[in-house]
């Protein structure tokens, strides 16, 4: 790890000894060697995390060898991304403990902007990035966070249905037999269930209301004896505070007893907009929930007690009661945001704000991500190389996470003192000039 002048530093050893751990997680010996240099290439400095210039930093006289071995690992070698991420996990935990406990599991989507319809699981979608539709990837991630750091534990392609369903491109992108179509909420769901089968330390589920609007996944979750607190849609319809559907039509003298909640003409639900609009000023308070970078983060809030409306028509037991929060800015004309909760009653609103908002913290992930450690940068085509790509991003993400729970903050790729084998020219992609 270290130059060829100097012995290697104390955290270059860690470095070491961690990705001789994901090494081992890889399998077969013969991909132990390019797993190190994938890893280090990504936290290399240096603007363009793809194969090529990151074999250019490695090793600048042997950059095809180089190449070529990347290349495999990604694209064709048949690791497992499951096992390489469990291995991540369980030395980057242990870190993030020592500076507080898990207290969430955060669900979230990433887009990867792309040209072209040749790419796996590329179509038009909402991207987060260029927020609005485009031509892109999305990737579903679920992340365990302490209050301090975050880490994704889990990763794995949306694939659109016209993809899915799409025998000739599936087999020319190697999309595994077994992939079929998926929602995002059911592959959050499937990442969840997952993560409670391995028995982590258990989170308060949270989500935006692209997975919270959906009642399948809020009671998927719940089924999993977890809590959350998630966004939802102006338009959810809840029943007011002390209020539900009728009981079942009483029994007639012939048939079964009818069993379905029952709804009238003046006994119906509200959207959570409606129900927000008609609280008394008084009900919503101001809330400072942390400090930002350069101010404190304050908004006004109110908190009730609610009970979800989506076809408890056809439910003999009316939805069970929760909270719904309502952020409404001072100045603005109505609320702005909305989450339903089943944490405790007894919460206090400040605890439920602070959580509601904790999904911040994995914004931080994204943004190195994607700008140091070059999670979009894959330029091939296939599902195996997307998927390995994004797992050795992860993996290399994982040791800065470490790094600063056990003393430096500040820890970030391209800033930690590693050196390639020599000084690395300039990288210039084959075929361009070479004159400045």
């Amino acid at each position: 790890m270290g130059s060829r002048l100097s012995a290697p530093g104390p955290q270059e050893k860690r470095f070491a000894a961690y990705i001789e751990g994901l090494a081992n997680a890889a399998g077969h010996e013969d991909r132990h060697t390019p797993l190190k240099n994938y890893c280090k290439g990504l936290l290399l400095p240096g603007e363009r995390k793809s194969i090529e210039p990151m074999a250019a930093r490695l090793d600048p006289d042997k950059v095809q060898p180089v190449r070529q071995s990347l290349h495999h690992l990604v694209a064709k070698a048949p690791w497992s991304d499951e096992t390489l991420l469990d291995e991540v996990r369980n030395h980057v935990l242990p870190a993030m403990r020592k500076r507080g406990s898990v207290v969430a599991w955060i669900v979230d989507d990433t887009g990867f902007p792309k040209k072209g319809t040749h790419s796996v699981g590329v179509a038009r979608q909402y991207c987060g990035q260029v927020g609005k539709q485009d031509n892109c990837r999305v990737a579903v991630s679920l992340s365990v966070a302490t209050w301090s750091s975050s880490l994704p534990i889990a990763y794995r392609l949306y694939l659109p249905k016209e993809w899915a369903e799409d025998s000739e491109r599936r087999e020319k992108t190697e999309v595994p037999k077994e992939v079929e179509f998926q929602t995002k909420p059911e592959i959050a769901l499937d990442q969840i269930r997952a993560a409670v089968a391995a028995s982590l330390d258990r989170g308060v589920v949270l989500a935006d209301a692209a997975y919270g609007i959906n009642t399948e996944f809020r009671d998927g979750v719940t089924e999993l004896d977890l809590q959350y607190v998630v966004g939802v849609q102006s338009s959810m319809t809840v029943w007011e505070p002390g209020k539900q559907p009728l009981p079942a039509k009483p029994r007639g003298k012939m048939g079964r007893p009818p069993r379905l909640l029952q709804r009238t003409t003046d006994h119906q639900p509200v959207s959570v907009k409606q129900l927000a609009m008609s609280l008394p000023s008084t009900a919503f308070r101001e809330i400072t929930w942390r400090e930002g970078t350069d101010r404190k983060l304050r908004s006004r809030f109110a908190a009730v007690r609610v009970r979800a409306a989506h076809r408890d028509y056809w439910k003999a037991e009316p939805h069970a009661e929760e909270w719904l929060l309502i952020e409404w800015p001072r100045g603005e004309k109505e609320p702005t945001k909305y989450w339903v909760s089943t944490l405790p009653p007894i919460t206090k609103l400040k605890a439920l704000i602070k959580m509601a908002k904790h999904r911040w913290i994995i914004e931080r992930d994204y943004e190195e991500l994607k700008q140091e450690l070059g999670l979009g940068h894959f330029e091939g085509r296939n599902w195996r190389g997307f998927h390995h790509h994004a797992t050795l991003c992860i993996a290399a993400y994982g040791f800065l996470v470490a790094e600063r729970n056990r003393f430096s903050p500040s820890a970030r790729a391209g800033h930690l003192g590693f050196v390639a084998t020599r000084p690395v020219p300039h990288f210039r992609p084959r075929g361009s000039s070479r004159s400045a």
